[in-house]
């Protein structure tokens, strides 16, 4: 028998989507009326056919239970945690890079002066969480030394944990159990919780929230010609067997959320298809991460190759995640991604 995947597709905003909801005509997205849909795309690894929800009711009955516990899933609202509102999409993922080396913004905020004061602003701006990282996992970048990640983070941490709320992006299993213990909010492991075989002890010792992000192989050779037999789905294999290990060891919480990885193991092509179809993840009933600021993707389409010249596909990325229902946006510049969002807002509900 085939294994059928549901994304919900067709979506509307605004003023408009609460009035279709109203008239029961489209189901909304987390019970939040301001996004709802009207279809559904039902994918194989065979075929994919779109379908309106009022015609589910006309399917075979194992296929149609299948897709009604999905729609289960991605029509309940979903509990607020790690300062996230979940009423409100999308939420803020501002970036804190304490590194020499990162992609975008290395060596620009890796003092301790700088750090906070880029910290605060980020805050100040709009984010809902800072993610604090001292080890860049750009591709091509080698991994460093717990020491050298820990002295590059631990005084940002001890000053602003209690300040301000912080995500530790860290692959070691040790620096996310320091940073827990100074405050911090939100594990974010770009590996997937496979880098440090203790990771998922700490997880489950502690009960933190954490992210499960897709990365394929490591940074320093994860952009080496990445192949998939079919990249979206693939992913969500990925993301529904690391959830069944970690109910299987006793990590039964729901503050976790699903970050598919752009750029990490990924091609254009591979890119652009998670990002086109990324309400596929909504069926598995968790929040969605997406770091699409300043990535290599927005140089690709638009022929500008400086990080710091793609805040306009940042921009547009970022609308089209919001209007795909994607929770939570990792960003670099807060302040012009959070104004955009409200201009587009207050555009669709005049």
């Amino acid at each position: 028998m085939s294994r059928y995947y549901t994304r919900v597709c067709n979506f509307y905003y605004g003023k408009q989507s609460k009035k279709l909801v109203r008239k029961k005509k489209t189901v909304s997205l987390h019970n939040i009326d301001e996004i709802s849909f009207d279809q559904i795309e039902i994918i194989t690894r065979k075929s994919k056919k779109k379908i309106s929800i009022n015609k589910i009711k006309n399917l075979a009955k194992p296929l149609k239970n299948k897709i009604n516990l999905d729609l289960k899933k991605i029509s309940s609202r979903k509990k607020n945690f790690s300062n996230f509102n979940f009423e409100n999409i999308p939420n803020i993922l501002g970036v804190l890079n304490l590194t020499p080396d990162s992609f975008s913004d290395g060596g620009k905020f890796n003092t301790e002066k700088k750090g906070v004061k880029h910290a605060s602003h980020l805050f100040n701006s709009g984010a809902s969480l800072i993610d604090v990282g001292g080890e860049s996992t750009k591709p091509g970048s080698k991994k460093i030394k717990e020491n050298l990640e820990w002295t590059r983070v631990s005084r940002i941490l001890k000053l602003l944990g209690k300040k301000i709320p912080l995500s530790l992006d860290t692959r070691k299993s040790n620096i996310m159990k320091k940073g827990i213990k100074l405050g911090v909010k939100l594990i974010n492991d770009i590996s997937g919780l496979s880098f440090d075989s203790q990771t998922l002890k700490i997880l489950k010792k502690y009960q933190i929230p954490f992210v499960i992000h897709h990365s394929k192989g490591t940074p320093e050779y994860m952009q080496k010609n990445p192949t998939y037999k079919n990249e979206l789905l693939d992913v969500y294999d990925f993301f529904e067997e690391k959830i069944k290990l970690l109910r299987s060891i006793g990590i039964n919480h729901n503050n976790i959320i699903l970050d598919p990885g752009i750029g990490f193991g990924k091609n254009l092509k591979h890119n652009m298809s998670l990002i086109h179809n990324i309400s596929i993840f909504h069926s598995l009933g968790f929040p969605i991460l997406v770091g699409n600021s300043r990535k290599s993707f927005i140089g690709k389409l638009s022929g500008k190759n400086d990080t710091k010249l793609r805040i306009g596909g940042t921009m547009a990325s970022s609308i089209y995640l919001m209007m795909q229902g994607v929770q939570i946006l990792r960003i670099h510049d807060v302040n012009e991604i959070i104004q955009g969002i409200k201009v587009f807002k207050k555009i669709v509900n005049n």
